[in-house]
């Protein structure tokens, strides 16, 4: 009986020990991966780049005084569409004490100058009258008589625009800011009550509105000097803007720089585009934009995924694994190959491949097994 026991025992040990390893090997065994493959095929390939700007009028005017003053009035708002000659706004005249002042001798002194002639002028009229002097020198009378009563209304003249910024008759006083061309008002930047600065040879002046055609847009961008090269005025542009999801304008190349600017090490081109009127899209200006440019396009060229390549570490050429027989013997082999343009999808295969190649997709892996999955993440968390 204890021979018995015995043996039991021994036999269910050694059965344990055959299922504990039979356990372990299929525990730990991998099923093999089997690669699937992808044919070249005939496609249309272009390669791309994209231009951050933003769109801007064509045209944007920028009105300013005539004559330095204080808003007293601005009778629009921005947004407001104006035609030229639009009243904007009305400045109030705050004369310089010294402008003033000469201004007003000048008045005096041409009246003090009428005032002398005038008498001479009379007195000799009444001897010409009498044929006592020559008509030559009543006419050189005549003539100081006439310029001093010029110079009188020039001097009045003076004073007035100094004094209240345009003279009785003026159709058109310097006080009157108002629209130079049609368009929409983008920007009024003075409020009532604003001093302001007349535009001169010295200074700029203050600017009273801006106003542009909004009908008339450009996308102002910038590329890299890298593709630059590639571009050529008339190409065509796809726009998108960030404020208008789904909507896509068309634009035409129609400026390239000739000098690059350098922009945090790299160099930048500013690029210009004309975009086509679109009537379902109002369009602001300053909307930031980005314009999709062809650099490159062949039409009818063998193509395979860019995710099928490999390449070489030694020589950094690119090379394809194709299969050997049929696909279910999962045999292939290295074949180095020629490429061209990428669109970032598809690369352009110009030589060492043909349409009936099986391409292996080298980058397959294997699915993770739950329990694999658990015991990495036990020993990331160790």
């Amino acid at each position: 009986m204890n021979k018995f026991v015995k043996y039991t025992l021994i036999g269910l040990v050694v059965l344990g020990a055959l299922w504990a390893a039979v356990f372990f090997i299929k525990s730990n065994s991998k099923s093999s991966i089997t690669y699937e493959t992808s044919s070249p095929f005939i496609s249309s390939i272009e390669k791309k780049t994209v231009a951050t700007g933003k769109l801007i009028p064509e045209d944007e005017i920028e009105i300013k005084p005539q004559i330095s003053g204080i808003i007293e009035k601005v009778y629009l708002e921005e947004g407001v569409e104006v035609k030229a000659g639009d009243l904007i706004a009305v400045i109030k005249v705050v004369p310089n004490e010294q402008s003033l002042n000469q201004a007003k001798g000048r008045v005096n002194s041409a009246n003090i100058s009428l005032s002398n002639i005038k008498i001479e002028y009379d007195r000799n009229k009444t001897l010409f009258d009498k044929g006592v002097i020559s008509s030559q020198n009543f006419n050189d009378l005549k003539l100081r008589y006439d310029q001093a009563q010029q110079e009188l209304q020039n001097a009045q003249a003076d004073y007035q625009i100094i004094r209240v910024g345009s003279t009785g008759g003026s159709s058109s006083a310097n006080t009157n800011i108002r629209a130079t061309v049609n368009g929409t008002i983008l920007e009024i930047p003075v409020e009532e009550g604003d001093q302001v600065i007349q535009s001169n040879n010295f200074n700029d002046g203050t600017t009273i509105a801006t106003i542009a055609d909004l009908s008339k847009m450009i996308f102002e961008g910038k590329v890299d000097e890298g593709e630059v090269g590639k571009l050529k005025v008339g190409a065509p542009l796809k726009i998108n803007l960030g404020a208008v999801e789904g909507k896509e304008l068309n634009a035409k190349l129609r400026f390239i720089a000739p000098k690059g600017i350098e922009e945090t090490g790299a160099v930048q081109f500013k690029i210009e585009g004309d975009v086509e009127n679109t009537d379902d899209i109002f369009i602001r200006a300053g909307y930031s934009a980005n314009a999709s440019l062809v650099l490159e396009k062949k039409d009818s060229v063998l193509v395979i995924p860019e995710a099928l390549l490999q390449f070489d570490r030694q020589t950094d050429k690119p090379y394809v694994e194709v299969a050997i027989g049929s696909v279910e013997e999962q045999k292939f082999e290295r074949k180095d190959i020629e490429i061209g343009i990428s669109d970032g999808i598809n690369v352009e295969i110009i030589s060492g491949l043909t349409k009936e190649d099986k391409v292996k997709q080298w980058n397959k892996t294997e699915p993770v097994k739950k329990g694999e999955e658990e015991g990495a993440e036990e020993e990331s968390v160790e």
